[in-house]
Formats: C-alpha cells, structure tokens, sequence
C-alpha cells in the first residue's frame, strides 16, 4: 500500500499527546470534566480500557491517513473527520454533555485526526 508505518505510529503518538494536553486542567479539561459529568483525577485513577482503546483507536485513524494519502486522496481524510466531528457532537447531545464539552470534543478530533 506504501503506507509509512513509521509516520503512522508516530502520528498516532502525537495525537495521543494532544490528547492528553487538550483534556488536561491546563487547556480544557477542567471545564470539559463539568460539562461531560466526569470527575478529574490523579494519574492513578485513568481508566485504561479507555486509553487502551484510544490509542487502538487513533493508530487505525492514522493509518487510515497514511493509506488515503498513499492513493493521493487525502481528502477523504478531512470528509471523514469532519463527518466522525459531528456525529460524535450528535451523540455527546444525547448523552447530556454542555456545550463546552461537545465542542471540546468535537474540537480535539479535528486538531488530532
């Protein structure tokens, strides 16, 4: 496919980092945890079938980069990530999220995808 695997691990670690900074206290996470019904905790309390399951979760999205850049149609990339933007919102008003939270989240999937 002539997919880079070494860009799409490693653009999977950097999103995984802008992750982590996006929903830490210093950027968003303390108004997103209010508005998402979450409590913010120590670095012991993380739930890693959620980590587990976000880092699975963003080495596929890279490589779904990496092979859609391969075939010179990487805007597919961006109808995607457009598209998973909205129907996360979608579902994060059905869960009772603010405002804040869903364009929090809404927003990180666009900066990290």
């Amino acid at each position: 496919m002539n997919v880079n695997f070494l860009a799409v691990i490693v653009g999977a670690i950097l999103s995984f980092v802008v992750g982590w900074a996006w929903y830490s206290p210093m950027l968003f996470g303390t108004k997103w945890a209010e508005g998402s019904g979450v409590k913010m905790g120590s670095a012991d309390d993380m739930p890693m079938a959620a980590m587990a399951a976000q880092g699975i979760g963003l080495l596929l999205m890279s490589w779904f980069v990496g092979v859609t850049a391969a075939h010179e149609m990487l805007a597919t990339v961006f109808l995607a990530t457009i598209g998973f933007a909205v129907l996360a919102y979608s579902g994060n008003t059905f869960s009772g999220k603010s405002a804040y939270a869903r364009n929090t989240d809404a927003g990180y999937w666009i900066v990290a995808l």
